[in-house]
């Protein structure tokens, strides 16, 4: 029979020393099945936690997949490299320059995005579309200094000198001319409308290069060459006197001095009266009636060297015409006209404005029964010109009683085409040069 471990170590030991060894025999064979279960615990909780950590990342990439709708694909099977293998190296730098390129990586198949992504895109597109626009604006607000190549040149020179008004002017100086009595003579013709031509274009650049600071304020004109910075001041000046000097030459040495001295006045009038005066005073509309009524008187007295009753004629029939045509245009531009501070009669005063159109659209009807009496047409004309001159006081009455943008816009494209038409009919109707005169002699 064996004998126990306390009778060994008592038989081998005895007294206090044997004693001590017996109890740490005994204390060591209680504890080693508690710390061996102890061990095997602790190891296999690990394990459980570590299966379960697996198990919660499958479930995690499954529904991820799910939820971006991707097919399940097989991983790709390892190629083996020919460099683990143990070829000689010929053979090993054949297979290399042999290897083939490797397909591009098959693209995901395309998903529906969520709602909660399109609200994303949708705010960072108008996030960024704001963005761009307000560095559209800034860069608008910021003021540029353009650059003039010699290609656009003509082309800011015309609109510096107001080319349209210019036309205009030149067309009702050639209806004078040819209004006027006695044989047609085209050196002079041509000699008039050039000078003009020029002084009318002197006296627009000037009247721009005085406006700069009220024009940028506008819509009508902020567009303008000297408000964009497309020319210097220094040139534009430059460009007025060149057209103000061979002009007024050409109206005094070409014409006669009569018309040279007419020219003067006009290009004084428009650009030392009527341009300072627009910001002072209402009477600005009737003094620029003034500039627009001496075209015509001059284009008489170049074929007639005087002032005749018929060029006062012409002149107050083109005098007339300018109230209905301006005030009308003036009062669809009142907004503009206030914000670049001037006092317009559409602005301060919008009946008289009104009232003023009405009066002088009803003055062509007495004007033109006065060109027959006054032996510059014959008395067709105040018959054939009854109808155009009794619409437009029609338009200018609808103009008074409505005091709307719609009647004011009616009646400003019918002063487009009137005076047109009232100078050629004049024309047709015009007195031949074997009539008698005012005088009663005949004219040669």
């Amino acid at each position: 029979m064996a004998a126990s471990p306390h009778t060994v170590s008592s038989r081998l030991l005895t007294g206090w020393v044997g004693g001590c060894v017996w109890y740490l025999e005994r204390r060591a064979l209680q504890e080693s099945p508690h710390t061996f279960m102890h061990l095997f615990r602790s190891v296999s909780k690990q394990w459980i936690t570590f299966q379960h950590l697996t198990f919660l990342r499958r479930m995690y990439v499954t529904q991820l997949n799910r939820s971006l709708n991707q097919q399940v694909k097989r991983k790709p099977e390892p190629v083996a490299s020919p460099f683990l293998e143990k070829t000689p190296l010929g053979q090993a730098k054949a297979e290399i320059c042999e290897m083939r390129p490797l397909p591009p990586p098959s693209l995901p198949l395309p998903r529906k995005p969520n709602e909660k992504e399109l609200l994303e895109l949708e705010s960072a597109s108008i996030i960024d579309s704001s963005l761009d626009a307000e560095k559209e604006t800034k860069e608008e607000k910021h003021w540029k200094e353009m650059k003039l190549h010699l290609d656009d040149l003509p082309g800011v020179l015309a609109r510096l000198s107001k080319i349209k008004l210019t036309a205009l002017v030149v067309s009702t100086t050639s209806a004078g001319f040819a209004l006027a009595p006695g044989p047609f003579d085209w050196p002079c013709f041509l000699l008039t409308s050039l000078g003009t031509g020029l002084a009318s274009c002197a006296a627009n650049s000037i009247n721009q290069f005085f406006e700069v600071p009220f024009d940028s304020n506008m819509n009508r004109t902020k567009n303008r060459p000297l408000v964009r910075g497309q020319i210097s001041p220094l040139l534009a000046v430059t460009f007025a006197t060149c057209c103000a000097v061979p002009g007024v030459a050409l109206l005094t040495w070409g014409v006669n001095p009569l018309t040279g001295a007419l020219g003067v006045f006009n290009i004084f009038l428009y650009t030392c009266c009527y341009t300072p005066l627009k910001r002072i005073s209402i009477a600005n509309t009737w003094v620029g009636a003034v500039v627009g009524a001496v075209p015509p008187v001059m284009g008489w007295t170049a074929a007639t060297g005087s002032l005749d009753a018929g060029a006062f004629l012409l002149g107050g029939i083109l005098y007339s015409w300018q109230f209905p045509h301006f005030n009308a245009l003036s009062w669809g531009l009142r907004e503009d006209y206030s914000r670049g501070g001037y006092c317009m009669m559409s602005v301060t005063h919008p009946a008289l404005c009104r009232r003023v159109a009405l009066r002088h659209c009803l003055a062509l009807i007495g004007l033109s029964a006065a060109a027959p009496a006054l032996h510059v047409t014959t008395w067709t004309f105040p018959v054939i010109s009854l109808p155009i001159n009794l619409y437009i006081s029609y338009l200018g009455f609808r103009f008074y009683r409505d005091a709307d943008r719609k009647s004011s816009r009616k009646l400003f494209f019918c002063s487009l085409w009137h005076l047109p038409l009232l100078l050629l009919l004049m024309l047709t109707c015009k007195r031949p040069p074997g009539a008698s005169g005012a005088g009663g002699e005949p004219r040669s």
